[in-house]
């Protein structure tokens, strides 16, 4: 007994279990990791327990049945990250080119459970070809128990994937359930189906990177949240990325250690341009409340015209959703609307509360965006603020025009609290949309229409393009200095901290979609 034993060691040591083949030098000079390295870089040292080492597939088709390797192309167990327990998954490439088995879902799913069970995060770290063909059903049936897995998952522990190679056909599926999904630049892709099938369906002619890389979904589909250079960043990421987040939806987000000192911020007071219809990046805007160093930026690259994040206020996480004046005039279009919908349901999922930060001159108009469902697209960002229960406190910086103003977690629907610079214009349209409509005639009679319409701009401006008319209302709590911003949301964050709020009996919404 004690021989067999020293041989599994043994073997466990070579790397037969998950890495009984050498990966190629071509992948080293991708500069990809194997999946433990890529394990042992992610986990604190000495924490990770391997679960199904001695694992094998069962199939005795095509030769198969003398081709086993123990682990079956996965690597499955848990540990600490951060001295925080967490479950994870690394695909293999090197074995049967990570590609999924039944005994190999059979894994993934029972780390799932576990993870569930104890209320920890799942992160998967994905390097494979995709179902493995000599399995059949099996293999796809493997796909959906681990689909079905991620939806009971969803809200109820964070799920993290990492493409780090190759990623297509019914694999895609799972990292577009989890909650955030990063890529590494060169050397992963996903996509339904291959160049070689686009062109033979479509006849266009399209690399897998062009098709499926990296740049690709951070840009233009939205797919993945984060990329980097290679395997040691994307990791790197991943672990920061879990700093701001809780264990689970019962849990709370982990404090940092901070002193309340002067937290007035003078940097705040000149972000503004004087000239209304002059842009400014909001990030200052951020970077002049949060924590230093604190806001960490996700979809930075997709839908620029909104930016969301986490970042932390006195040592505690937040999510910000703003507007990014500096894109498109900051205006609400359909890419924004989804992007700013999908971040603000993980933070009310995980008891994240919300900022949102306004400057939005309404919803991007065209043909384009109406055909495209700018409507329903648009009613995704509403129904997610509206539906959150979280903490959310809204700061109006500038623009507050139509029907983005409600949208933006306006006081009616449900915002907690309201501040508004005094920059900050609430109104239906633009004073010089207005007046062309409000004083028409006027301006038609007048012998210089230049001139009147300029004296009816400033007129409806006066009255109109405030924040007082909306404080008066209650509509907006407080019109605040720039300067004061930081220490009234510490405040009022401190106020919401205890928040409960009783939603209607019912199975679930029908968001939109």
């Amino acid at each position: 007994m004690k021989a067999k034993i020293k041989l599994l060691n043994q073997k466990l040591a070579e790397g037969k279990a998950g890495g009984g083949r050498k990966r190629e030098d071509t992948q080293h000079n991708k500069g990809k990791l194997t999946a433990r390295e890529r394990i042992s870089l992610l986990m604190d040292p000495g924490s990770f327990e391997e679960i199904g080492a001695l694992v094998v597939h069962r199939s005795s088709d095509f030769g198969l049945e003398d081709d086993k390797i123990y682990g079956d192309g996965v690597v499955t167990g848990y540990g600490t990250v951060n001295h925080r327990l967490v479950y994870v998954f690394a695909q293999d490439f090197t074995v049967f080119g990570g590609s999924l088995s039944e005994t190999n879902s059979e894994k993934i799913c029972k780390v799932m459970e576990l993870a569930m069970k104890t209320g920890a995060p799942m992160i998967g770290l994905n390097d494979s070809g995709g179902a493995r063909i000599q399995e059949g059903v099996r293999s796809l049936g493997g796909y959906a128990d681990i689909f079905y897995r991620n939806v009971l998952a969803s809200g109820v522990i964070p799920q993290i994937s990492a493409i780090m190679g190759p990623c297509a056909g019914g694999a895609v599926y799972s990292p577009a359930i989890t909650d955030f999904t990063l890529m590494v630049e060169h050397t992963s892709y996903m996509f339904v189906t291959g160049p070689s099938v686009v062109k033979t369906v479509t006849n266009e002619s399209v690399t897998a990177e062009e098709l499926g890389g990296a740049g690709a979904h951070s840009v233009k589909s939205g797919v993945t949240h984060l990329t980097s250079a290679n395997d040691v960043e994307c990791i790197a990421q991943l672990k920061q990325l879990l700093t701001y987040l809780p264990q689970n939806c019962e849990d709370t987000t982990p404090k940092s250690p901070y002193t309340l000192g002067d937290e007035t911020r003078e940097v705040l007071e000149d972000i503004i341009p004087e000239n209304a219809n002059k842009a400014y990046d909001m990030r200052s805007v951020i970077t002049g409340i949060c924590d230093e160093a604190s806001f960490f930026e996700i979809h930075k690259d997709y839908a620029e015209n909104i930016v969301v994040g986490f970042a932390r206020l006195a040592g505690r996480t937040i999510g910000i959703v703003a507007n990014q004046p500096n894109r498109l005039a900051g205006v609400l279009d359909i890419k924004s609307s989804r992007k700013a919908a999908r971040f603000t349901r993980f933070c009310d999922c995980f008891n994240i509360p919300l900022l949102v930060l306004v400057d939005v001159p309404g919803f991007l108009p065209g043909t384009d965006q109406e055909w495209h469902g700018i409507i329903t697209n648009g009613a995704k960002l509403l129904y997610a603020l509206s539906e959150a229960t979280v903490p959310r406190i809204t700061v109006i910086t500038r623009k507050a025009y139509g029907g983005a103003y409600d949208v933006m977690n306006s006081k009616h629907i449900g915002a907690d609290m309201n501040f508004a610079w005094p920059s900050a214009e609430i109104a239906v349209m633009g004073a010089r949309g207005a007046s062309e409509i409000i004083f028409k005639k006027e301006i038609s009679e007048a012998t210089n229409h230049a001139g009147k319409l300029a004296e009816k701009e400033a007129e409806y401006a006066e009255k109109f393009a405030t924040p007082y008319l909306a404080a008066e209302r209650g509509f907006i709590d407080e019109v605040i200095e720039p300067k004061e911003t930081r220490k009234k949301l510490i405040k009022a964050f401190a106020m919401l901290e205890n928040k409960v709020a009783v939603l209607p009996k019912k199975k679930h919404g029908n968001i939109p979609l």
